[in-house]
Parts: structure tokens; C-alpha cells; sequence
């Protein structure tokens, strides 16, 4: 059976990414009827646990905690404990609709015990005093619930010395009423959101960076001149110089020239660098989440490329996903932001417009990552697309951006 899976950042007042939380999704049921499924079946089937029990949690969370749904079959059978899975980061979410009784708080007090944290998720219908809580550090409210300020305050005031995860918020405004709030996580689309308005000053070193994406975007670049641009940045010159030297590269003589450097990459590969170290050098004064989400989102259309029937765009693809967030970055409106770059119509169209052939593809992007299952489906159905081909797509992107930290950190290591 195929499974859709995001990680969504979990970020505390400080917009810092505290953890993550696992949304799942089985293609092969249609439009909304997954509750029903679980109900019926008792949930013996939760296809985000039980990939992660193959895969491992560092594709999906790194090194931070990843909160995980879990159900009262897989407590009872002991399918929610796993060696794979460290106690120490993942966290079990306990459904607050599960029917509580000896048995079920037995195996809950076994999962402590293994040294596993647990969460309740949503609201218990006595509130405060379900024994749930004896059991779990955690609460997960969602913010678009009917009741859930009755519920946060409650939660404040009965549940003191549990951690609270606001999910579902939309804006920053929303985030910003919370940010303030101790010992709470908050989840949401809020921090992804475009910038509608007002125009920015930009830094002296993203304007070179800016330069340089503009040059690397010609058709037949001058490697002399990119080399000028390059080293009129310490930040870029010195990640070229990490990477030309890395085992990735695999050259036995070490190169200390920005000249060399570019010499030897050549036009295709010093322009996949820079793509990727521009990205990284643009982002250095917003959330790290920012960049991963663009790196990841750049990765991710380029894989849906074949799928969506667009294999000659998918280069295209890869840069309307990186830059699709220019906006946050730059601190600009997305039609002033993509002036400051060269890209294609095609581009330039999805990422201002929202119009065009790929933005059909960016689109089901942002669909998937809003775990808007619903228009995942539709989009699928419509586009004749198996579910496991994008689930397959999208890990395969989680894995590449791992690989990529892996190697900048190697690099890095390696100049120490």
C-alpha cells in the first residue's frame, strides 16, 4: 500500500524549528473518507508510523523530536515501540476520541517505561481529567477548532508543566497573539505565507549573490566573470572552494583558486553550485526552515517532472520550487523579488502569476505540503498519477536534502 507523508515544522517563539509533526496519507482512498476508514478498521492500518519504522525519523526531522500518530491497536500489540525509532525523539500522539480503559493505559505506562514521550491529540470529552494526560507531556490543539479557545485556556490552567502544540495557524498575526506563550510549539502555514506588500532594501552580499543567479542564467556565461562575482563574496567563495575540495568532487590536488575552481566545474556544474549556494547565501537571515522548504520544494518538483508529463521542464521545475519562496527571503512582492533574478516566462509566470504549466505542478506542491489531501487526490486522479510515485517523489527529495547537509557538513569538517 502507497503512503503520502510531510513533516511539518514545529517553531517556538523564536521562530526556531523545535521539532516536527508527521501528517499522513493513504492515495488509495479517495477524498476525505480516511476518518471513516480508521474508525472502521480500528486503525490497524497508520501508514506514517509504519514507514518510519523502515526508513528511520532523519529523513523527516533530522536530529529533532518527530510527533507521530499513533492508536490504541499499535499500544496494545506493541507495534508503536520500534528499535529503529530512538525513545528519545519520537513523540506518540494518542488520539483524545481513543476509548480509555485499564488496557490501554497499561500499554501507555510500557511506552514511558521504554522511555517513549507521549501526546494527547485533540480534546478529551472530560477535558483536564482524562487520564490521558496522567500519561502524556504533550497536548496537540488544533487552532481552526470550533473550541479551541475554550480549550487552550483550559489546557493553561489545569495542564501546567505540559507542553502545548498549536497547529493550524494560518498567519503570522495568528502566530504572533501565541509567540509569547511558554512552553508551546506552534504549527501552521504561517510562516510560509507571501509577502503582499512593500518593497525592501537588500544587503550588499545578496545583491552579489543576486548578480551572480542573473549570470549563471545566460545561456553562454562568461566562467571568467562568474569567477570576478564569486570573489567578491567571502561566504560564496569559501562554500566553492569547500566543495571543489570535497570527496564529492574527488580531485587529488587540493584547489585554492576561485579561478581554478571554476575552470575545472565548468559552465553545468558551477551553475548547479550556484543555484544551491545562492539559495543558502539569500536565506542566511530568515528561518532555517526557509531554506529547507525551498531546497526540498526545488527537489520535489523536479521529480514530479516525469509524472506530470513535463520531463523537458523539469530543470525549469527545480528553479520555480527554489524560488518560490524569493519573496520571504528578499523581504519583497514576489513580482519585484523575481525582477532581482533571470528566469524564464515559464518561471517568472508560476512563481508571480500563479498561471501557467508549472505552476500545475507548484500548485499540488503546495497542496501536499498543507497535507490538503483532498486536492492531492483530485489532482491526481485528474493527472492520471499513482500515489506511490509521488510518495516515492517526495521522499526521494527528504533523502537528497539530507545527503546535501551531510556533505556541506563533511565539507566543512574536512577545512577545519
Amino acid at each position: 500500500m502507497s503512503v503520502l507523508l510531510i513533516a511539518t515544522p514545529l517553531f517556538d517563539g523564536d521562530m526556531t524549528v523545535k521539532a516536527y509533526r508527521l501528517c499522513d496519507h493513504n492515495p488509495e482512498i479517495a477524498l476525505d473518507v480516511k476518518g471513516d476508514f480508521r474508525e472502521k478498521n480500528q486503525t490497524y492500518y497508520l501508514p506514517g508510523l509504519e514507514l518510519i519504522q523502515e526508513t528511520g525519523l532523519a529523513p523527516f526531522s533530522g536530529d529533532l523530536p518527530l510527533f507521530v500518530e499513533t492508536s490504541r491497536f499499535h499500544v496494545l500489540t506493541g507495534m508503536a515501540s520500534n528499535k529503529k525509532l530512538p525513545p528519545g525523539r519520537l513523540i506518540l500522539i494518542v488520539s483524545a476520541k481513543e476509548a480509555v480503559d485499564g488496557k490501554l493505559l497499561i500499554g501507555l505506562e510500557g511506552l514511558r517505561e521504554k522511555g517513549y514521550s507521549l501526546a494527547v491529540g485533540g480534546w478529551p470529552e472530560n477535558g483536564a481529567g482524562s487520564p490521558l494526560f496522567g500519561y502524556a507531556d504533550h497536548v496537540v490543539l488544533d487552532y481552526k477548532d470550533k473550541q479551541f479557545d475554550k480549550q487552550h485556556r483550559e489546557a493553561r490552567a489545569k495542564l501546567r508543566g505540559k507542553q502545548v502544540i498549536i497547529g493550524g495557524l494560518p498567519d503570522m498575526e495568528s502566530y504572533g497573539s501565541f509567540k509569547g506563550s511558554k512552553n508551546t510549539l506552534f504549527g501552521g502555514s504561517f510562516y510560509n505565507n507571501p509577502v503582499t506588500g512593500g518593497s525592501s532594501e537588500i544587503s550588499p552580499l545578496k545583491v552579489n549573490a543576486l548578480q551572480l543567479m542573473r549570470q549563471i542564467n545566460d545561456d553562454d556565461f562568461d566562467l571568467s566573470t562568474i569567477a570576478k562575482t564569486i570573489e567578491r563574496d567571502p561566504s560564496l567563495s569559501i562554500s566553492l572552494l569547500r566543495f571543489i575540495n570535497s570527496a564529492a568532487v574527488g580531485l587529488r590536488h587540493k584547489v585554492d583558486s576561485i579561478n581554478s575552481a571554476v575552470a575545472i566545474l565548468g559552465q553545468k556544474e558551477i551553475r548547479r553550485w550556484a543555484t544551491i549556494a545562492i539559495s543558502i547565501s539569500l536565506s542566511q537571515d530568515r528561518p532555517s526552515e526557509i531554506t529547507k522548504l525551498s531546497l526540498v520544494r526545488a527537489k520535489f518538483a523536479e521529480n514530479l517532472a516525469p509524472l506530470f508529463e513535463m520531463g523537458i521542464f523539469a530543470n525549469s521545475l527545480f528553479m520555480t520550487g527554489l524560488f518560490s519562496l524569493l519573496d520571504l527571503i528578499l523581504k519583497k512582492n514576489m513580482d519585484e523579488a523575481v525582477n532581482e533574478i533571470a528566469v524564464d516566462n515559464l518561471v517568472r509566470e508560476a512563481l508571480v502569476d500563479r498561471t501557467g504549466a508549472l505552476f500545475k505542478v507548484l500548485d499540488f506542491i503546495y497542496a501536499y505540503e498543507h497535507a490538503d489531501w483532498n486536492k492531492v487526490s483530485i489532482i491526481m486522479i485528474r493527472e492520471n498519477i499513482e500515489g506511490a510515485r509521488v510518495g516515492h517523489a517526495f521522499i526521494d527529495a527528504l533523502v537528497w536534502y539530507s545527503q546535501l547537509l551531510e556533505s556541506i557538513d563533511e565539507i566543512e569538517e574536512g577545512t577545519e
